[in-house]
């Protein structure tokens, strides 16, 4: 049986913080009123002139490099983001060229805070299809392009990063990229969305004036949704697989607002010294989150060879996803 596994992995964030205090002199707020909501004490900003793909392409080297591989070993190449460098060619291209992988398959998921989960989901059915040996899968959101910093409720969450992994085949029957489990549900475009931009309501005058390029999002809604949401995908990939909440050794849950992860984690049956957190570092960085997160877990020792790592997200859609991975 070929399972895809992770032989690599990176991240990177830019090097601009923009903390809590700075936040005060943009909007009326408090550093007390953001911890407490969110966890959050920083994010990182990426200057004017780095793009999507730059951030992208950063993480990818450091995976590829991890892997013991050749930009010219990657057959298949997915970016799951919200944020592209433009609508299109797709920001998976962009990646490719910059990184001078020459053959391979390139293109784009758009899947919010659960794209790198769904784009995971995507590349391991390929590989075990026989279609591909090789895949770069990626997660990266540069959210403060689309962040209204007059707007206290959603310019606190979100910061910019991606990270990336190689997921490569193998015939090894318990190890690596055991299930993942995605899902969808239209209709709730009124909860978290991007206006503006699109068919629906192009760039004008008008959409600019009136902020409709920014993201908006009805947070209380929301978080009742994730939740329930969240703890039901993560069960779904510990059952699927004849396992007990026990037996994970590692939860690694989209990082987007501590109240969500810490409710996640209870109704699990998760203690928190077997979740990983680090959104106060790097506030809500959508598709960048989980892998940055599991990099910064593998190699700070967090996860060790032959560990049980779950990761679940969700995101706007609604989608939203999980995976159990044998590292």
């Amino acid at each position: 049986m070929i399972r895809s596994s992770i032989k690599g992995i990176g991240s990177y964030v830019p090097d601009k913080i923009l903390s809590n205090e700075d936040l005060l002199k943009m909007v009326d707020t408090s550093d007390d009123w953001i911890v407490s909501r969110t966890g959050i004490k920083e994010r990182r900003i990426a200057d004017k002139n780095i793009k999507t793909s730059d951030i992208a392409a950063e993480a990818s080297k450091k995976a590829i490099e991890m892997a013991n591989m050749k930009p010219s070993d990657i057959d298949l190449l997915i970016v799951g983001t919200v944020t592209p460098d433009m609508i299109f060619p797709s920001t998976s291209c962009m990646v490719q060229n910059n990184l001078g992988i020459k053959k391979a398959a390139a293109f784009d998921i758009s899947a919010g805070c659960a794209g790198f989960i769904y784009s995971l989901s995507v590349a391991d059915s390929l590989i075990k299809s026989g279609q591909f040996k090789n895949a770069l899968v990626v997660g990266v959101d540069v959210l403060s392009r689309i962040t209204d910093y007059t707007d206290r409720s959603t310019c606190v969450l979100f910061g910019d990063g991606g990270g990336a992994v190689v997921l490569s085949a193998n015939n090894e029957s318990d190890r690596g990229i055991l299930s993942t489990h995605i899902h969808s549900e239209g209709g709730h475009d009124d909860i978290l969305k991007l206006p503006a931009g699109g068919s629906n309501m192009p760039a004008s005058i008008g959409s600019i004036e009136n902020h409709e390029h920014y993201i908006k999002m009805k947070g209380s809604e929301l978080f009742k949704y994730a939740v329930n949401y969240l703890n039901n995908v993560a069960k779904e990939a510990i059952e699927y697989n004849n396992l007990n909440p026990e037996d994970i050794d590692l939860f690694v849950p989209h990082q987007a607002n501590i109240r969500i992860i810490e409710a996640t984690a209870k109704k699990l049956g998760f203690p928190m010294e077997k979740v990983f957190v680090n959104v106060n570092k790097y506030g809500n960085t959508s598709s960048g989150s989980i892998p940055i997160a599991l990099d910064e877990a593998y190699r700070s020792g967090r996860i060790k060879e032959r560990d049980l790592v779950l990761i679940d997200a969700i995101g706007a859609g609604l989608t939203w996803a999980s995976s159990l991975i044998r590292w």
